[in-house]
């Protein structure tokens, strides 16, 4: 496991600084104006739906049971299993995709009500989720093709694919943002773009792996026992997204920038969770399948105390680090252009507040796909619902004292 985590952390490195070029550039460009927080918005709600169901419920349920296949059946089983399934998550999300796109006023209002008291605002969001929404479809392709790529010991490619959305996103603000106007257009088709080029990206891989998917109106028991773990795997996900979505709620009431504070301190607080906790998830879920499938207890057991061992060697410095030193590094990665001191002041708060939640969040997301493994997907719902509840009351309770920064810190205290 450790080989893989290597691998897998160093894309993902490679990807999170890339990622700070790309949140500088918007800085700079866009600081935490309206503009900043309409786009933010309108990329947070795909994400939203990407992360409720293809890397959350859909990734959750589909990989035990790719793998158990994989394991015990061989490839032409496989094969008949992602043919079968990525026909029936294309035709949902071609649903969804329109739904949102069609209806994209409607959207806004229910992640962003709060911006309804500023017409133009709210106006721009819905035009840049017109934009933003597709990328849905494209990025739960993505999501598919990752599943298949990491089950098979491919870990390198679905880690380095975040490179080219960020990549797409410097381009659009950097070189398009001057042809649009609002010139924040530019970030909507840019996200677009990247969705384009990490499909494209996926797909020789697949090939060569003899995996690439034909979406057919099959019948496989496969998909029906992927249905029946998706459908609590779903509600545990989505009791976490849901938690998201009152953050926004709630920040889209508070000034203008609250939005933009919270992403540019989350942005931050991702880098160690993304390049350590989450890589570690990525290359638990398959690894912890395998040995259920052959009924390795032992081996699974190891793996899921050396995992948290090294979640507790480095989350620990990684949390005092972005606590102490909160305001010298947004000083340093996005105090310039639009980009002013008070927003750095008021983005340091918020990621002191988050700092705060880093092993929780490292523990769940290693923790969690231990029980996926099992197909256990009720014990993390109960966990889910305990986190919704304290989130929901302490962002109530803190907002008013602390505005922006006690929605962060609930949801730090949330994951504890």
């Amino acid at each position: 496991m450790i080989r893989q985590l290597f691998t897998v952390s160093t894309m993902t490195l490679l990807s999170r600084i890339l990622g700070f070029v790309r949140d500088m550039v918007i800085a700079r460009y866009f600081g935490a104006s309206a503009e900043a927080d309409a786009f933010f918005v309108a990329f947070k709600i795909p994400n939203f739906f990407r992360r409720l169901f293809a890397e959350g419920a859909f990734s959750q349920a589909f990989v035990p049971v790719l793998a158990e296949a994989k394991e015990q059946q061989g490839k032409a089983r496989v094969r008949q299993l992602v043919d079968a399934i990525s026909f029936r998550l294309i035709t949902v999300l071609l649903v969804v995709v329109a739904i949102g796109a069609v209806f994209s006023t409607a959207v806004v209002w229910v992640f962003a009500p709060g911006f309804h008291a500023e017409p133009e605002k709210f106006a721009l969001t819905a035009q840049l989720l017109q934009l933003t929404f597709p990328y849905l479809l494209l990025i739960s392709l993505v999501a598919l093709s990752s599943a298949l790529l990491n089950t098979y010991g491919h870990f390198a490619v679905p880690a380095f694919t975040p490179v080219l959305l960020n990549g797409a996103l410097i381009f659009a603000a950097v070189v398009l943002s001057g042809y649009f106007q609002p010139s924040v257009l530019a970030l909507g088709w840019g996200v677009l773009l990247a969705g384009v080029l990490q499909l494209a990206f996926h797909l020789p891989f697949l090939w060569r792996l003899g995996l690439l998917p034909r979406p057919r109106p099959i019948a496989d028991p496969g998909v029906d026992e992927v249905k029946k773990l998706m459908l609590p795997a779903l509600f545990g996900v989505s009791v976490a997204q849901i938690n998201l979505l009152i953050d926004t709620i709630l920040a889209s009431f508070l000034v203008t920038g609250s939005v933009s504070w919270l992403y540019y301190a989350d942005r931050l607080m991702e880098f160690p969770l993304g390049v350590f906790g989450i890589a570690l998830a990525t290359v638990a879920l398959p690894g912890l399948s395998k040995k259920a499938a052959r009924a390795d207890w032992a081996g699974f057991q190891a793996d899921v105390d050396l995992a948290l061992r090294l979640i507790w060697l480095v989350g620990m410095p990684a949390m005092l680090g972005l606590a102490l030193l909160a305001a010298p590094l947004l000083t340093t990665l996005f105090h310039y252009g639009a980009f002013s001191d008070g927003d750095v002041h008021q983005s340091a708060r918020a990621l002191m507040a988050y700092s705060l939640g880093l092993v929780g969040f490292m523990l769940v997301k290693v923790l969690a796909p231990a029980f996926y493994a099992l197909k256990d997907m009720q014990t993390p719902v109960r966990i889910a619902v305990v986190a919704l509840v304290v989130n929901t009351v302490l962002n109530l309770l803190l907002i008013w004292p602390l505005a922006h920064a006690g929605l962060a810190l609930a949801t730090s205290l949330s994951a504890l």
